[in-house]
This record gives C-alpha cells, sequence and structure tokens, in this order.
C-alpha cells in the first residue's frame, strides 16, 4: 500500500506534469483563462491519462514492440472521443468552450509519456495510481494557474466577483502571454523551494 500511495504521490509534486516535468504546457497557456475551463480540462485529462495507464498495461504482453506508439495513440484518441461525445452531450457549453484543445488531449505529451515509460512495463493497479497521479498532479496545477488568471484578469473567481468595482483587470492575464509569464514564476518558485527542502535535508543528515 506504501508503494501505491509513493506511485500516486510523485504525480501530485515530485514529477507535476506542468510544474516539474513542464509537458503539456499548451493547455496550461490557451484554456486557463477560467476556474472552470482548467478543472474541467484537467479533469478529462486525469480520466483520459488513468484509462489509458490501464488499457495499455491490460495489453502490454498483447501489443508488438515495433508498433506499441501507434497502439497507445490509438488506445488514447478512442478515450478522448468517448470523452469528447460524453461532453458534447451533458455538458456543451463546456465541450464548446474548450475547443480544439479537447481533441489535442490525444497527443498530450504527459499521457504518451506514462504509456511508454511506467503502464508499459508495470501491472495494472499501479499503472493505475500513476495515471491518476499524474492526473490529478496536472488538474491541481491546472486550476491553480486558472485561479490566478481569472482573479487577475476578471476579478473573478468561478465568475464570482471578488474584486469590486475598484479593481482594474490586468488583460495580459487572459492572454497566453501572461499564462507564459506566470507559469514561468510558478516554475521558478516551486525550483527555489525545492532546492530549500533539500539544502535543510542535508544539513539536518550532516549534523
Amino acid at each position: 500500500m506504501k508503494k501505491l500511495w509513493e506511485i500516486f504521490y510523485k504525480g501530485l509534486f515530485d514529477e507535476n506534469p506542468i510544474f516539474i516535468l513542464s509537458l503539456s504546457l499548451c493547455p496550461a497557456l490557451a484554456v486557463t483563462t477560467t476556474v472552470i475551463n482548467g478543472l474541467t480540462m484537467g479533469l478529462s485529462v486525469l480520466f483520459v491519462i488513468t484509462v489509458n495507464n490501464v488499457v495499455v498495461s491490460l495489453t502490454r504482453k498483447l501489443v508488438n514492440q515495433k508498433v506499441r506508439v501507434p497502439v497507445y495513440i490509438t488506445s488514447i484518441a478512442t478515450i478522448v472521443t468517448v470523452l469528447q461525445l460524453l461532453l458534447q452531450a451533458y455538458f456543451p457549453l463546456l465541450y464548446k468552450s474548450l475547443g480544439i484543445y479537447l481533441a489535442l488531449i490525444v497527443v498530450f505529451a504527459i499521457i504518451l509519456a506514462r504509456a511508454e515509460v511506467f503502464a508499459s512495463k508495470n501491472k495494472i493497479i499501479p499503472s493505475f495510481f500513476d495515471g491518476l497521479g499524474m492526473g490529478c498532479g496536472f488538474t491541481i496545477a491546472m486550476v491553480s494557474i486558472a485561479v490566478i488568471r481569472e482573479l487577475l484578469g476578471n476579478g473573478t473567481i468561478l465568475g464570482y466577483v471578488i474584486l469590486g468595482n475598484w479593481y482594474n483587470p490586468a488583460l495580459i492575464m487572459i492572454l497566453p502571454p501572461g499564462a507564459f509569464i506566470l507559469i514561468g514564476y510558478m516554475i521558478g518558485a516551486i525550483k527555489l523551494y525545492n532546492q530549500r527542502k533539500e539544502c535543510n535535508r542535508l544539513k539536518r543528515s550532516e549534523s
């Protein structure tokens, strides 16, 4: 059980797809203008990466290594298509707001990377927790970015006014360049924190 927790936990922080691995930054720049969009995209990736990891793990001994990448992409595309149909049927406004980026989940680097690096080499349960951890880490990052962008760019969170009429929204925060700058600062802050934590750990071990 401890090992499964470690597999899950590393996706949240130690190997966070956006803040640590810097993978799949395209949706982080494009769809995090509002919290609801960021949350929906995060949960969509969580669903796709978890299900795909399970599928890849189930079929890992059946797939010829020479054609594994096309098989992985076909699996991802099938899952994404099902997700698109569900969103289009039950949440058409969200489906429309995410636009082409929902279809682009098929080629998100983090999903293919976890299939290749982890799911193709491990059993179903560890692969499930790996996908779940990476998906949750991705969702946390997307929502964190979206909260800051929506608050500074519109003065709202989830459409509710947080900053009053006195606040002059920073337009750059709802544009891709603003997201790029914000993500850069967030990645830098996390790296500084990790370096300081590592230094403190080394000092404690030496003493």
